[in-house]
C-alpha cells in the first residue's frame, strides 16, 4: 500500500517548517491574494480537517472552531501573502501532525536567509538537547566558535526564544522534532534582520555577539562541508562489510523501486554477514512495500506483521440522526453509539487486516541485526520497524523515530501554495499508537557535543560493538 512519504523530511527538518521569521517593515513583499480568496482558503483548510483530519479526535474543537472564526476577519487583513500564509501554519501546527501541513508558494519579495550575516557565518544544529554552533568561518573561531552553546537570542532565553517565535508554526507529531527543526531555524530572518546573541563558548566562558542578515564576505567554512557524520551525501542503498564479519546496510528511502534491485544485487555479499546493521537513520519513507521487500530476506518467518490502518468514515444520515442521540442513549444501544460516533466525528473504518504470509524463494540473512533509528525515521520506514518488531534477533538502537505516518490528502490553496491533510491513522498490528509518540529504540544511544564535533558516528559504533559481542 501506497504511504504518505516523508522522504521530503530529510532535507524539511531543515526547511519545509514554514517557520516564521521577522521582516523589518520596509520589505516588499506581494499581496496578491484577494481578502476573499483568503477567507476561502482559510476555509477549505478547516473544512477538509474537518471532515478528513483521522485524529480529529485528538484535537480540542471549541479551540480549533473559535480559532478559525477569530482568524476570518484576520486573514483579510493581512498586508501580503507571507503574512497570510504565517497564519494558515499556525493554525495548522494547532493539529500537532506530522502528516497535516501548509506548504507556502513561492512569494515575489519573500527572502529569508538562514546563516549569513555578512561577516559572519553562524550555521547552528540542535546536539544533545541544546542549540549548538556546528559551523562558523575559520576566521571566527575566537568570536564565534564551533562547539558554542547561544544561550540567549535578543534577551530572551534561546529556550523562550525558540518556543516563542518557532514552535507556534510548526506542524509535527513528536516535540523533539519541533525542536530540532526551530532550532536548525532559531536565527533566520530577512536581509538586514538583527540578532544580539549570547554565547557560551566551549571553555565555559561567554560572550555577546550582534548579527544582522547580509550577504556572505567569506567562503572558508570551520569545519569544511561534509565534516559530519549526518551530512554525508548518501546514496539510495549504501553496503560495507565492517569488521568481524559485520555488514552495513544504509537504507535511505522507500520511495524508489530501485532500492529493492540494489539490494538483490548485494545479496551474494550478504550472504557472508555474521551480524547486520541496517541503518534508517536518514530514511524519511516512502512506499511501505519497497521496504518490506527487503525486510522478508532479512527474518526467519514466513508471516510479516504490518500496522493497521484506521480512517474516519462519513455518513450523512447517522450524523443526522446522532444529533438527538446523548451518551446516554448509547448504553447497550450499538445504533446509536453508532449514530452519535459519527455525529461527533469519529466513527472509523477499520481496514480488513491480516499478516502477509509469503514465501521465498532465496536463502535468508537471519543474524543478530541491529536496526539503527533517528529521528529522521519517519513514514513508511516507520512501518519497517513495526513489521520488524516481533523479530528476536532484532534490535533498535539510537534515537526515538519521527513518530508519524499516514496517507495524506493533498489539495490546492490560494495563490498557488498547497495543503495536506492527513486521512489514515497507523498503529502496530496490537492497536499500540506510535504517533505523536516516536517507534523507541531498545537501547538510546545520543552523540554527545563532542562526539558530533569529532565527527564521530557513535551509534553505528555502538551498533558494531554491541554485534561483535553477540557474534563471538
Amino acid at each position: 500500500m501506497i504511504k504518505g512519504s516523508c522522504t521530503f523530511f530529510l532535507s524539511c527538518l531543515l526547511t519545509c517548517f514554514n517557520l516564521t521569521v521577522h521582516f523589518p517593515g520596509n520589505a516588499q513583499i506581494a499581496n496578491t491574494i484577494s481578502a476573499a480568496d483568503k477567507v476561502y482558503g482559510l476555509s477549505k483548510f478547516w473544512q477538509e480537517v474537518n471532515y478528513n483530519f483521522v485524529y480529529l479526535d485528538k484535537i480540542d474543537r471549541k479551540a480549533w472552531d473559535s480559532t478559525y472564526k477569530a482568524l476570518i476577519p484576520q486573514v483579510q487583513e493581512t498586508k501580503n501573502d507571507y503574512e497570510y500564509y504565517r497564519l494558515l501554519e499556525k493554525f495548522c501546527a494547532m493539529l500537532n501532525d506530522g502528516h497535516t501541513n501548509i506548504f507556502r508558494p513561492q512569494i515575489k519579495g519573500l527572502q529569508i536567509m538562514q546563516n549569513a550575516f555578512g561577516d559572519h557565518l553562524v550555521v547552528v544544529k540542535q546536539v544533545a538537547g541544546k542549540p549548538v554552533i556546528v559551523r562558523s568561518w575559520k576566521k571566527d573561531q575566537l568570536i564565534l566558535p564551533v562547539g558554542s552553546e547561544i544561550v540567549e537570542v535578543n534577551g530572551s532565553s534561546a529556550e523562550q526564544h525558540i518556543r516563542e517565535q518557532l514552535l507556534p508554526y510548526i506542524s509535527s507529531s513528536t516535540e523533539y522534532v519541533k525542536w530540532k527543526g526551530a532550532t536548525h531555524w532559531m536565527l533566520a530572518g530577512a536581509p538586514g534582520s538583527a540578532f544580539r546573541i549570547r554565547i557560551k563558548k566551549p571553555d565555559g566562558k561567554a560572550s555577546v555577539v550582534n548579527l544582522v542578515h547580509a550577504k556572505v564576505t567569506d567562503s572558508i567554512y570551520f569545519p569544511e562541508l561534509g565534516a559530519y557524520y549526518d551530512e554525508q551525501k548518501r546514496e539510495l542503498l549504501e553496503f560495507k562489510m565492517l569488521e568481524g564479519g559485520v555488514a552495513y546496510l544504509g537504507l535511505n528511502g522507500f520511495s524508489n523501486r530501485k532500492i529493492d534491485t540494489l539490494f538483490d544485487a548485494i545479496l551474494p555479499q550478504l550472504y557472508q554477514a555474521k551480524g547486520l546493521i541496517v541503518d534508517l537513520r536518514f530514511n524519511g519513507g516512502g512506499s511501505t512495500d519497497i521496504g518490506t521487500y527487503i525486510l522478508k530476506y532479512l527474518i526467519a518467518d514466513t508471516v510479516l506483521a504490518g500496522a493497521r490502518y484506521t480512517t474516519r468514515e462519513h455518513l450523512p444520515a447517522f450524523k443526522a440522526w446522532g444529533g438527538f442521540v446523548t451518551e446516554k442513549d448509547t448504553v447497550g444501544n450499538a445504533w446509536n453509539k453508532k449514530c452519535l460516533e459519527v455525529f461527533k466525528g469519529v466513527y472509523t473504518y477499520n481496514f480488513p487486516y491480516a499478516p502477509d504470509t509469503f514465501t521465498l524463494h532465496k536463502p535468508r540473512i537471519v543474524v543478530p541485526t541491529v536496526i539503527l533509528t533517528g529521528n529522521n525515521t519517519a513514514s513508511a520506514a516507520e512501518d519497517f520497524l513495526i513489521a520488524a518488531d516481533a523479530q528476536k534477533h532484532m534490535v533498535r538502537m539510537g534515537e526515538p523515530s519521527f513518530g508519524s505516518t499516514g496517507q495524506p490528502m493533498v489539495f490546492d490553496m490560494p495563490g498557488g501554495g498547497s495543503a495536506r491533510v492527513c486521512t489514515k491513522k497507523d498503529t502496530y498490528p496490537d492497536g499500540r499508537e506510535f504517533v505523536g509518540y516516536g517507534i523507541q529504540p531498545h537501547i538510546t544511544v545520543i552523540p554527545t557535543v563532542q562526539d558530533y564535533l569529532a565527527g564521530k558516528d557513535v551509534v553505528k559504533d555502538a551498533a558494531l560493538g554491541y554485534l561483535l559481542k553477540k557474534i563471538k
